[in-house]
């Protein structure tokens, strides 16, 4: 099993969930309700990516290899970039900062970085007899 995917799912997990229920009482009161669908996006696929870094820890157990290391690897990376920017946005949004629209660019690269650990679970998984 690996440890360090283990810790880091369990962590990004929780921090899901307080900022899901974060996202549902006390961020209505700040924001647009566009700008909360936003947020709650970021939680959600921070939320299942969580749970993709636990089930990549277990997987690792039975397909070691570097390319189910690396799902890990890109999942965390994807979490960072998809969902810390859209909560970067969020808070742009309510401080109503001017001048940092352009965050917004960096969410599709977190996504491609989804992808990516999707693809290398994949085939780390089924190179393994």
């Amino acid at each position: 099993m690996h440890k360090g995917f283990l810790r880091i799912g369990a962590i990004l997990g929780g921090i899901a969930v307080a900022l899901g229920a974060f996202g549902a009482h006390g961020l209505k009161q700040i924001v647009p309700p566009e700008t909360v669908a936003t947020f709650q996006t970021g939680v959600q696929y921070q939320m299942y990516h969580s749970l993709a870094l636990l089930a990549t820890a277990i997987i690792f157990e039975k397909f070691p290899g570097k390319l189910v290391k690396l799902a890990g690897i890109f999942f965390t990376c994807g979490i960072i970039l998809f969902s810390g920017s859209l909560y970067l946005l969020t808070i742009l949004k309510a401080t109503e900062t001017v001048g940092l629209t352009r965050i917004g660019i960096i969410t599709p690269f977190g996504g491609l970085f989804f992808i990516t650990g999707w693809l290398l679970l994949f085939i780390g998984v089924s190179n393994k007899n």
